[in-house]
């Protein structure tokens, strides 16, 4: 089995995978909607990634939820982490190798991914972009559109020769929302959802409305936008991250989502670097 792990600026997500030697790519011909789904997740846990912890407490917190899920570190060969938060990750790291397994790599320099970036500061990319852009890729093939709607959401862009060509970032929902509830005295904190209907008649609904429906107005723009700029009539669009299902629901310009993309890009690298 396979532990892999996505360190985010809110949450850190861990899943774990069967272990496969044989990865699927979009080259197998799978119809749309089937890919991505072929290698058995066995299991998925989030921690806190703003709660300091020491490499001993996140041992004994992985060793529980793993017992918890019905999986034995004994049974894990191998890990892999993508992060975004450097400040957590020499406690992570240390509490993974010495609780979980010894065999640990993690997404940056050096690591295979199967994909070239060409923007004009690779190093500025992002791993959680690099990790999504790959199982975009080989997952649904290229050109691609890959839309994480995380803390930032982002936009970002394979051709079809596998090449990370651009990346767009806007504020994620909940920024909007918590800049709504922190900078305007009466406003709420509200739970983000879509409404019954755009034409609200009361403060949380009418909040709601704004924050909903303007990111399905942005995520349209910026699609079409993309499509015009690069006249790729046969790009594909992923979607994934936490509210991305909301966003997914409500447009026609996203035709797929993907909850589990950024766990499958992690598994994906690992077994290019383990063949």
């Amino acid at each position: 089995m396979i532990l892999v792990a996505d360190v985010g600026n809110t949450n850190i997500t861990f899943g774990v995978y069967e272990s496969s030697r044989t990865p699927v790519s979009f080259a197998d011909n799978l119809p749309l909607g089937t890919r991505g789904h072929q290698k058995n997740l066995i299991t998925t846990f989030r921690l806190m990634a703003k709660t300091q912890r020491t490499s001993d407490e996140y041992g004994v917190l992985l060793t529980e939820l793993l017992s918890k899920n019905h999986v034995q570190t004994k049974e894990i060969e191998g890990a892999i982490i993508a992060s975004v938060v450097p400040n957590v990750m020499h406690a992570l790291t240390g509490g993974i190798k010495r609780y979980v397994v010894k065999k640990l790599m993690t997404v940056g320099a050096g690591i295979k991914t199967g994909i070239k970036i060409v923007t004009e500061n690779p190093k500025e990319i992002g791993p959680d972009r690099i990790v999504d852009a790959v199982a975009a890729y080989e997952l649904y093939g290229g050109p691609v559109l890959v839309l994480d709607f995380g803390t930032a959401t982002t936009y970002d862009l394979v051709d079809e020769n596998g090449c990370f060509c651009a990346g767009i970032t806007a504020p994620g929902i909940r920024i909007s929302a918590k800049a709504l509830w922190e900078d305007a005295a009466k406003l709420p904190e509200i739970e983000i959802k879509k409404p019954a209907s755009i034409l609200a008649q009361e403060t949380i609904s009418s909040m709601q409305a704004g924050l909903v429906y303007g990111q399905i107005g942005q995520t349209e723009y910026i699609v079409n936008r993309v499509r015009k700029e690069t006249g790729y009539e046969n790009l594909k669009v992923v979607a994934t991250g936490g509210l991305g299902r909301i966003i997914a629901e409500e447009t026609d310009v996203i035709q797929e989502y993907n909850s589990a993309l950024t766990l499958e890009g992690l598994r994906i690298i690992y077994e290019k670097n383990n063949r």
